[in-house]
């Protein structure tokens, strides 16, 4: 199929579209210059500040060196051979720091004691402010060297508020991640801290985006243009992020997609097989007169080895001229058994296979296409391991060339411009816990008898759990979901701040109903918060001597972050005012 063919920018003033790839271990920055009546282009940055080395690629190592006084002194850069050796002896190398935003739940602990700690008095979100302030000043710097003709074009789309941020992320990342990127932006004042300016912050997944990438290189299969499922499996860095998607064959638009199954999101990317290799060679030499060569070797396996691993015995360069043949160690490295290699990819490769296999389960089509991408996709031996279970499921299986795997960032931007993805799935029932009126006909009512209450409307059972949207619902973007609800109370000054905590359920029960069973699989996804306007539509009940009000908690879903609104009845009409979205720190 022919790449996507675009359609001119409508807009009625030019924009900067940027999106910012923060990968766990390389990261990439894309942008879009948007004109009026012209076809809108998608540009990588390929330059950046004393990354000479780089050559025009469009990546760079998401690595950070601070010194001693907690100041960041080298961006971008894997080693520091450039630099003095005395003045880098006290720097301290942050590197995979990203892992540190992932959610804290049960299903990422295991993750938590392969990630390199923080250094000492700095936060992820210090750490992501330097290297996000790093990013933008390349790019900046990169545009107007490109474009030199326009040496205030930054200057009057920064003034205009005319520059739209895109940040990509895992697939398992939820609204408290989406608020810490947006505080993050702020601080390293990309946008100010308006609505306004964090209104032009927005947010993708990993593998929409890499969708939106595929469809824009032209990657459709027969099968895809048929309506049949495509399977997105992003092999980065960090995490393996799986996406499903089939197109729209009734939509106007006609490379609209939907998501098909719920996305899913693993920790089990690139720096696990690294991880499980350092483990491996800790065993073998600690105690050894190689001990010291142990973080070196670790490095070059890392950097070199594991990608270019093919079944047979690897030879990881050690920094020593020592031999001792019952280590493996000689001619300057050591020997790591095929086997044992293939060991440390063999957990990341069952997690993609089997996971491919639940969602062709329980995707709403069949999938018959999978794309592999992502960094680590560059392996041959992950991607032929895989292929051999692709085709025992027969399912048409494809590593697009490299520059795909590389460029997220554009299909960040592809996002904010083509929009092809118009409904997703939902990975979990979200609702609310409230209280219902006591039915003494109802079973489970009479079990819970001794919690029954009472208030000013009569007998009431708590810990109800009212689902607002199921658990697998494909969800449209401009599907909206409400429930009704009232608050009473006999003084109304406690109508000046109205708050409803909207809770999700991750738990195996397909209809969970009270909130006090499984209870351990319900958390706090946020607390959608009233402005001061509810307060105004309360009314008194005289032969109750309470006030009460009443309304509606609308959400959408369907966008790629939570929006939310309250909506009441006045004289009739329905009004709206916008609900605040306040997450829990995890």
């Amino acid at each position: 199929m022919a790449p996507l063919a675009r359609s001119p920018y409508t807009g009625a003033s030019r924009r900067l579209v940027i999106a910012f790839d923060i990968g766990t271990t390389y990261s990439g920055v894309s942008y879009s210059i948007l004109t009026p009546g012209e076809i809108p282009e998608i540009y990588p940055v390929t330059r950046f500040p004393h990354q000479e080395h780089v050559g025009g690629n469009c990546k760079i190592p998401t690595v950070i060196y601070y010194d001693k006084r907690g100041k960041a002194r080298a961006i971008g850069i894997d080693d520091l051979e450039d630099f003095d050796p005395d003045e880098v002896e006290n720097w301290t190398k942050v590197q995979w720091f990203k892992m540190h935003l992932r959610p804290k739940s049960s299903a990422t602990s295991d993750a938590a004691d392969q990630i390199t700690p923080l250094p000492p008095n700095k936060t992820v979100i210090d750490i992501f402010v330097d290297f996000m302030k790093y990013l933008y000043a390349s790019t900046c710097t990169y545009i107007q060297e490109t474009f030199p003709n326009q040496l205030n074009f930054l200057v009057s789309m920064d003034r205009n508020n005319a520059i739209d941020f895109i940040l990509t992320h895992p697939n398992g990342w939820g609204g408290w991640q989406q608020a810490q990127m947006r505080q993050v932006a702020v601080r390293a004042k990309l946008v100010p801290d308006t609505d306004a300016g964090r209104a032009r912050i927005r947010f993708v997944t990993e593998g929409e985006a890499s969708l939106h990438l595929c469809i824009q290189r032209g990657l459709m299969t027969p099968e895809m243009e048929r309506g049949e499922g495509v399977l997105i499996v992003d092999a980065g860095g960090g995490t393996i992020d799986i996406s499903a998607y089939s197109r729209n064959l009734t939509a106007n638009k006609k490379n609209t997609f939907e998501e098909i199954a719920a996305a899913q999101c693993f920790f089990q990317g690139s720096i696990y097989v690294t991880n499980r290799a350092r483990r491996f060679i800790e065993n073998r030499l600690n105690g050894s007169k190689f001990q010291d060569n142990i973080e070196y070797i670790v490095n070059a396996f890392d950097k070199k080895s594991k990608l270019r691993f093919r079944d047979k015995p690897v030879y990881v360069p050690a920094n020593s001229p020592e031999k001792d043949a019952k280590l493996g160690m000689g001619n300057g490295s050591l020997r790591l058994g095929n086997e044992d290699v293939a060991a440390f990819f063999k957990p990341s490769i069952d997690c993609i296979v089997n996971a491919v296999k639940k969602q062709r389960r329980t995707a709403k089509k069949t999938i018959s296409t999978v794309f592999l991408v992502g960094g680590f996709a560059a392996s041959d031996w992950l991607y032929n391991q895989i292929e051999i279970s692709m085709k025992s499921l027969g399912v048409k299986f494809f590593r697009p060339d490299s520059n795909v795997n590389k460029a997220v960032a554009d299909g960040g931007v592809s996002y904010f411009i083509d929009h092809s993805v118009t409904a997703r799935v939902s990975k979990y029932a979200c609702g609310v816990r409230c209280s219902l009126r006591y039915d003494p006909d109802d079973q489970e009512h009479r079990q819970r008898s001794s919690q029954v209450f009472r208030d000013e409307e009569g007998y009431r059972v708590p810990n109800s759990f009212d689902i607002i949207l199921p658990k697998d619902t494909k969800v449209s973007e401009t599907k909206e979901f409400r429930e009704s609800y009232y608050r009473t109370s006999t003084d109304r000054d406690d109508f000046g701040y109205v708050e409803s905590s909207l809770l999700c359920y991750k738990g195996s029960s397909p209809h969970p109903r009270w909130t006090d069973v499984d209870a351990g699989s319900y958390s706090t996804l946020c607390k959608v918060v009233d402005n001061g306007q509810l307060i105004n539509t309360s009314r008194y009940v005289s032969n109750g001597g309470y006030y009460i009000v009443e309304y509606d908690v609308v959400l959408a879903f369907g966008l790629t972050e939570l929006a939310a609104q309250f909506a009441w009845e006045e004289n009739g009409v329905e009004k709206r005012c916008p609900a605040k979205i306040a997450y829990d720190i995890q």
